[in-house]
């Protein structure tokens, strides 16, 4: 079924994570950082977005003219298995067509790093996609940010509410730099034109 949906309707961009100091630098909470990168590149702070358990900062991005998005930049403040509702609820307020939501968010399945953008599909156990995908359906685009399978025999569950090692540290601010870029030529050019870029 090819999906139409206004040019001019505004893009809702969710970063995935939990809130709370404690998860702040969780593998789990990359999609977090990606959505705090963006908001300083848009020059806006994130807020409590009215009734919705969500932060927002409104913006637009890219070059002037008819490239130019406006934008939703969203962190759901449920915790990551309960984000569905408040990234619907979003949706609704904003009137955000489903194929103008972007998740950004942890894979397991992709070494540390790498990204792979794609739209719609199943939630591989994430279960901030699960809740998404519950609350309005699987065709939202997805930003997969990298972290790599579990060492040894830890659970997959310690080890996305793990910090990221010192080792890791060291190349974060870059992973996540290129992935705030992806996000921002995905909104701007498309999925082919971002898939082709930083699909790694």
């Amino acid at each position: 079924m090819h999906v139409t949906t206004d040019a001019n309707a505004p893009w809702l961009i969710v970063g995935l994570g939990n809130p709370g100091p404690e998860y702040a630098m969780n593998r789990h909470n990359v999609g977090f950082m990606v959505a705090d990168l963006l908001a300083e590149r848009i020059g806006g702070k994130f807020k409590r977005a009215g009734k919705a358990q969500a932060q927002v900062v409104e913006g637009r991005i890219g070059p002037p003219g008819p490239a130019n998005r406006r934008v939703i930049l969203a962190k759901p403040m449920s915790f990551m298995n309960l984000s569905g509702g408040p990234v619907n609820a979003l949706r609704d307020f904003y009137k955000v067509p489903l194929a103008h939501v972007v998740t950004v968010h942890d894979e397991l399945d992709i070494d540390y790093g790498v990204l792979r953008l794609k739209l719609g599909g199943g939630d591989n156990g994430h279960n901030g996609l699960k809740s998404m995908t519950k609350a309005m359906g699987a065709d939202y685009h997805r930003v997969r940010f990298g972290i790599g399978r579990p060492p040894g025999r830890m659970q997959v569950a310690d080890f996305v509410l793990k910090d990221f090692a010192s080792a890791e540290r060291k190349e974060l601010d870059y992973f996540v730099d290129r992935a705030a870029d992806a996000v921002e030529c995905l909104v701007i050019e498309g999925l082919e034109r971002a898939q082709g870029t930083y699909n790694s």
